[in-house]
């Protein structure tokens, strides 16, 4: 964290950041900045996870709606493949950041670490509980990444990606072993990578 910033004066322009699908065997990592806007408050503002889907897509809306400024950006499978998941997150947090149409005086990241960013930047462990900005980041970021899974649980039937959003429940691991991978999942990640060397 860089020192010396003095939070009340950057309280303006403030952007959160949040990451959604680190943990999933398939899909992109989705991630999201958001800078809100001090005269348009959104209430119920929470730590996606912690929020209904209807009313994550409610806020989705609202969020787009009424934030300074928005970016939902992303790193593809190959860039996960090639990176590995922590460097390909700190890619899609950056791209988001470099994606809002406002500069930001101050970068809150969810987490315990900074993706190298052009502004000052700071990491909040669950900042998605406590900060507003990151809060509204993880609901972007999340509805975002759902949408596509169910796009792609049209795509590639048969795996249960619209429920478990690629996450490595016993359903998809028993279907990746019936089905074999596809080109949506981490070659990577050990479950695929080991199907794939056996």
């Amino acid at each position: 964290m860089q020192m010396g910033l003095d939070f009340a004066q950057v309280e303006e322009l403030v952007a959160g950041v949040d990451e959604v699908g680190r943990g999933p065997l398939c899909g992109a990592v989705v991630t999201a900045a958001v800078i809100l806007d001090p005269a348009r408050p959104i209430l119920g503002l929470n730590d996606s996870k912690k929020l209904t889907e209807a009313r994550r897509e409610m806020l989705f809306d609202e969020i787009r709606e009424k934030a300074l400024s928005w970016c939902i950006a992303r790193a593809e499978v190959e860039e996960i493949d090639q990176l590995n998941i922590l460097h390909a997150t700190m890619l899609a947090m950056q791209r988001a950041v470099e994606g809002l149409s406002v500069t930001p005086k101050l970068a809150l990241i969810d987490g315990n670490r900074c993706p190298k960013l052009n502004v000052p930047s700071a990491s909040v462990v669950k900042g998605d509980s406590s900060v507003a900005a990151i809060a509204a980041a993880s609901i972007l970021a999340k509805v975002s990444r759902d949408r596509e899974m169910l796009a792609l649980d049209a795509q590639y039937p048969g795996y249960g990606i619209a429920k478990h959003k690629g996450y490595p429940t016993p359903v998809h691991l028993e279907a990746l072993r019936r089905l074999g991978p596809t080109p949506i999942h981490r070659r990577s990640f050990a479950p695929v990578r080991n199907l794939l060397d056996s």
